[in-house]
């Protein structure tokens, strides 16, 4: 009896180590972005998120911050160095604060549309301004997806560059988004994006500029009349991890992260695409007015009245762009 129960205890020891072993406490992490739960840029995160506990056996938990919780873009961007985020989803435009020349896709008109973004992604330019920023900062830049191409809304009709003259309109808090409005002589305001959608609704500006799918989450549709094709530029979010993240990852696990945020990007620029082609008849069906223009008057205004050196950008960066096929 005595030998059946030192048998018992001792199996039960060798169990409760072996489980101590394998629930053993996961690194938590925290992923932050400024998009709304309804949209990709969060419903991917989350997959990704998973995914990437799921392929490190546990080993990482993340958990995703949607919707400024952890503060505005600008915010989750300084959080990187701060430790407190790990892994952002961010304009470069914001990058472009530690490392200028990055930001060179938001010249206005640099792209011709997403596919020419695609081949941007994958080109030797875009490679050596990543490294750029990486050795400035020592965050790493793990994925590049499509965010959708910026439009113009407004409480007033807009048919060329000089009907933005005197406009109110609101751009994020980052110089490249000031360049065409500026240039055709609208007053811009930075306003948080969380509270972009109660100026508009009291007046604070008249107007406001983002994708089309942002425009439906964010649903400013409901205090806009007129949404206006400038199409000026063709925006992109890059997957950041930190310094202090990626310096602890096993090669093996800096793999996974990299494989896992690629994914989700690619996921990401599919259902963007896809919703795009979808809302033009969706906002002209909630009493809105839709207005092609001429993007090359628009592009004329933004050549006579702005410089690339202005904003840190290299303009051999951006003809090496516009020769990507």
């Amino acid at each position: 009896m005595r030998r059946r129960d030192g048998l018992a205890l001792a199996a039960a020891l060798g169990l409760a180590l072996l489980t101590g072993q394998a629930v053993a406490a996961p690194t938590n992490l925290k992923w932050a972005h400024v998009y709304e739960t309804s949209e990709p840029f969060h419903t991917e995160s989350v997959w990704a998120a998973q995914e990437i506990e799921k392929r490190t056996d546990g080993r990482y938990h993340i958990d995703v911050y949607p919707a400024s919780q952890l503060g505005k873009e600008s915010d989750i961007n300084q959080g990187l160095s701060l430790g407190t985020v790990d892994i952002i989803i961010s304009g470069l435009s914001f990058a472009a604060r530690s490392y200028p020349p990055i930001g060179i896709g938001y010249f206005p008109y640099t792209f011709r549309g997403p596919e020419h973004l695609l081949a941007f992604a994958k080109s030797d330019v875009f490679k050596e301004l990543v490294k750029g920023y990486e050795d400035k900062t020592g965050h790493h830049i793990v994925a590049l997806s499509y965010y959708g191409t910026r439009q113009t809304t407004s409480n007033k009709p807009i048919k060329g560059c000089a009907d933005m003259k005197g406009l109110k309109i609101r751009v994020p808090d980052a110089p490249a988004y000031l360049a065409m409005p500026r240039a055709c002589g609208a007053n811009t305001t930075p306003i948080a994006f969380a509270e972009v959608y109660l100026a508009l609704q009291n007046g604070t500006v008249d107007a406001q500029e983002n994708p089309l799918t942002t425009i439906e989450a964010k649903k400013f549709y409901e205090v806009q009349k007129h949404i206006v094709l400038t199409g000026h530029i063709v925006d992109h979010l890059a997957t950041i991890v930190s310094k202090s993240l990626w310096a602890r990852l096993s090669e093996e696990d800096r793999k996974v992260f990299a494989d896992v945020a690629q994914a989700a990007a690619a996921r990401i620029t599919q259902k963007i695409q896809a919703r795009e082609a979808e809302l033009i008849p969706f906002f002209q069906s909630k009493g809105l007015t839709v207005t092609e223009v001429s993007k090359d008057e628009f592009k004329e205004a933004v050549m006579k009245n702005v410089t690339f050196e202005q904003f840190g950008y290299r303009k051999a960066d951006w003809e090496r762009i516009q020769a990507l096929q």
